[in-house]
């Protein structure tokens, strides 16, 4: 009997493979969160998400970080009428990335201007982009929202670029409307993340090949 899609990445790999995939997984996981926090804490804007997130928070009392688990549940719910397959990578993605957006914002205090929030969101977005590359590469299947986005693209027939755009405005726009901060953080994470993680990402799955073939060898 075929294997179910979540465990077909574990059935076609050496373990010392499948182990160093599951760390980088989880390594990237965990910076990806620490990255949102690092971006909360610069105070200029932040991601569509993190607005919708953030805005959920502060209207409900909920803490960041189980608001954004909370959101990701709910958008894998959204998964189901598409007939999406969930991943490991994607449950993972789902529960570790709240914890450790909580992790970095209580180390790391708020800026107190724009000029020094400027930088440190400057820098979670390059650590966001790394991250992003980290664990799509392991290949463990795609977060909650890449998900819904590609799962949206499938059965509607529209362009990525058209299902994006509406998902991200959408939750924008709901997010701004609950008090969810936007600034210019936003507008830069909207031109500055593509390009960043469309660097990052070869080159790690490039060096993720590399080692792959040298244990199979």
């Amino acid at each position: 009997m075929p294997l179910p899609r979540i465990f077909l990445p574990i059935a076609a790999t050496s373990r010392r493979d499948l182990v160093e995939r599951l760390l980088q997984l989880v390594c990237g996981l965990f910076l990806y969160g620490v990255a949102l926090g690092l971006m909360i804490r610069g105070g200029i804007g932040v991601a569509p998400w993190d607005v919708l997130a953030l805005g959920l928070a502060g209207a409900s009392g909920i803490g960041y970080g189980l608001m954004t688990n909370l959101v990701a549940a709910g958008v894998l719910l959204l998964w189901i009428p598409l007939r999406q397959r969930v991943g490991l990578g994607t449950l993972l993605n789902a529960a570790l990335i709240g914890p450790s957006a909580d992790l970095a914002l209580a180390i790391v205090p708020p800026m107190p201007s724009p000029w020094s929030g400027a930088p440190l969101f400057l820098a979670g977005l390059v650590l966001l982009a790394f991250a992003t590359g980290l664990y799509i590469a392991a290949d463990f299947g795609p977060g909650p929202r890449d998900g819904l986005m590609t799962g949206l693209v499938r059965t509607t027939g529209w362009r990525v670029w058209i299902v994006r755009t509406l998902i991200e405005g959408s939750v924008l726009v709901t997010g701004f409307l609950l008090g969810g901060p936007v600034g210019a953080g936003t507008v830069i994470f909207a031109f500055g993340v593509g390009p960043l993680i469309g660097w990052f990402l070869p080159w790690i799955s490039r060096m993720r090949r590399a080692r792959s073939q040298l244990l199979a060898a």
